[in-house]
């Protein structure tokens, strides 16, 4: 996850530092540091305004299709999504007016590290499909099957492990108590690094392994379309997961001599600037049309049975268009 924001002015203990917790301020620079009212107001209210376009999207979708009888739940979670998105920027913002309030840094931090892992199983999901859709035999196959739902399983509890120990982390000054917070979120950082990274793999073993069966068709739309959005997504959540990992890895430097990666620039850049890329991908790029398969397709192993698409209105209910999609 991403490393503790700077909310103090140096190790605990030293001067410069209110510490009369708990909770205690981190000992050392985190990314993006302490939130500002000169600067970090106006681009918090700028990403609420982004994500909000975003939730308002996804949502508005979601409950159309919804209304033709047609369930997409990742359009609702890339919804509830910016809505998380949302809280944390109005957090960032109640921190840059309560500079001294641990208790909102928490919260503002749990939400920035928490909230991306909706995309990153968005991804996953789309590149699981394209792979049941190319070589059926391996992603139907019951390892792969099971393979997915323990690592959906594992990224749950992951998630749990972390956010456990980035609160943990504010209520103790025992250093060994600290370094096991922090080996825990490092762990956490690296399992979803390769979370995002998981679909780029992926898609080279569709595109690379003999295929023995022709391609199930699902959704609407060009396969090469749906593959540029899951590769896109991949490489951008990628790229952000990457950044903040390494960040967290690097030796912890004092709070008023903060690292060029510890700039606002990267923190609002490498979180917010590449997820909002993300969330209008899916929005423009119609993930609700391309990757739609019909309700029932675990229990016959294919797309094709009862193969079901999205329709353009409400007139298509009687039969007389379908959705078209390059």
């Amino acid at each position: 996850m991403s490393s503790s924001p700077d909310m103090a002015h140096g190790p605990p203990g030293k001067p410069g530092i209110e510490a009369h917790g708990p909770p205690y301020p981190p000992p050392g620079a985190g990314l993006g540091g302490r939130p500002t009212l000169s600067v970090d107001v106006a681009v918090s209210a700028v990403f609420i305004a982004i994500f909000l376009a975003g939730a308002v999207s996804h949502f508005t979708l979601f409950r159309k299709n919804l209304k033709r009888n047609y369930k997409f739940i990742p359009s609702a979670a890339t919804g509830g999504f910016c809505i998380a998105r949302i809280v944390a920027n109005t957090l960032r913002i109640v921190w840059a007016a309560k500079p001294m309030n641990i208790n909102v840094a928490i919260a503002a931090q749990v939400f920035v590290a928490a909230g991306v892992l909706i995309l990153f199983v968005i991804n996953l999901i789309f590149a699981q499909r394209l792979l049941r859709a190319s070589h059926p035999v391996v992603g139907w196959s019951r390892p792969v099957s099971y393979a997915f739902k323990i690592l959906y399983i594992l990224i749950g509890l992951t998630l749990v492990t972390v956010i456990t120990a980035t609160v943990q982390s504010f209520f103790t000054l025992d250093p060994n108590t600290r370094r096991i917070d922090h080996d825990l979120q490092l762990f956490g950082g690296s399992l979803l690094t390769f979370v995002a990274f998981l679909p780029i793999p992926i898609l080279a073993f569709i595109h690379l392994a003999p295929q023995r069966q022709p391609r199930d068709q699902f959704g609407s739309g060009s396969w090469s379309a749906k593959v540029i959005i899951v590769t896109a997504a991949a490489l951008l959540l990628t790229l952000g997961a990457g950044f903040r990992i390494g960040v967290s890895a690097s030796p912890i430097r004092a709070a008023n001599n903060p690292a060029w990666y510890h700039h606002k620039a990267c923190f609002y850049v490498f979180n917010f600037v590449l997820e909002a890329m993300v969330v209008f991908i899916f929005l423009f790029g119609r993930v609700d049309r391309r990757f739609f398969v019909p309700n029932g397709s675990s229990k016959v192993r294919n797309y094709s049975d009862n193969r079901i698409e999205p329709k353009t209105s409400d007139n298509d209910e009687e039969g007389q268009s379908q959705v078209v999609i390059p």
